[in-house]
């Protein structure tokens, strides 16, 4: 039997038609609407959905208006383009939603004042440091020069500058090991 002869026995309840129906179109639905979505979880759910369709709704097919098959795969393309659209709408207001939130997140919010007292702290240390060990860490650290770019910018000896550098690294490690 093909789908037209089907379809009749279909709206009248048949499963074993229904069941012939199925394994005859679900194929060539999978394939129209996994065309459109080019997703193949989501192709498989909205051939479910029309397949369920199918069996709630075969009476209203027509056959003066064409072929069971058309009918049915019209059907498909319907309901995967509203997928497409419900996807879209729904990516859509999502962006909306977040371009409307002006109020950062209370997280946002606890992190800047965090770092905040994170900069604080680090500038309290600073201040802590010989005016070479300050003037060393600032330029590599903050400015990102090399230690031998410091070493020049100071006039110093590279060797001085990585001495110093490890003596200001270790005191700030220590005072800041102390605010934790």
């Amino acid at each position: 039997m093909d789908a037209d002869e089907l379809l009749p026995l279909v709206a009248r309840g048949d499963q074993k038609a229904f069941e012939e129906l199925y394994g005859l179109v679900a194929g060539p639905v999978y394939g129209l609407v996994r065309r459109v979505l080019r997703d193949s979880a989501q192709s498989e759910e909205v051939v479910q959905e029309v397949l369920l369709e199918l069996w709630r709704s075969a009476a209203r097919f027509d056959p003066a208006r064409g072929s069971a098959q058309s009918w049915i795969l019209t059907l498909a393309h319907r309901r995967a383009v509203d997928r497409v659209r419900s996807v879209r709408a729904a990516g859509e207001r999502e962006q909306r939603v977040a371009r409307r939130a002006d109020m950062p997140a209370f997280d946002q919010v606890a992190e800047e004042v965090e770092e905040a007292m994170e900069r604080e702290w680090v500038r309290r240390c600073m201040e802590r440091l010989t005016a070479l060990q300050h003037q060393a860490v600032t330029l590599a650290y903050y400015d990102g020069y090399t230690y031998r770019e410091v070493a020049r910018r100071l006039s110093v000896p590279l060797g001085t500058v990585k001495t110093r550098m490890r003596e200001g690294l270790r005191r700030l490690r220590d005072c800041l090991g102390e605010a934790a």
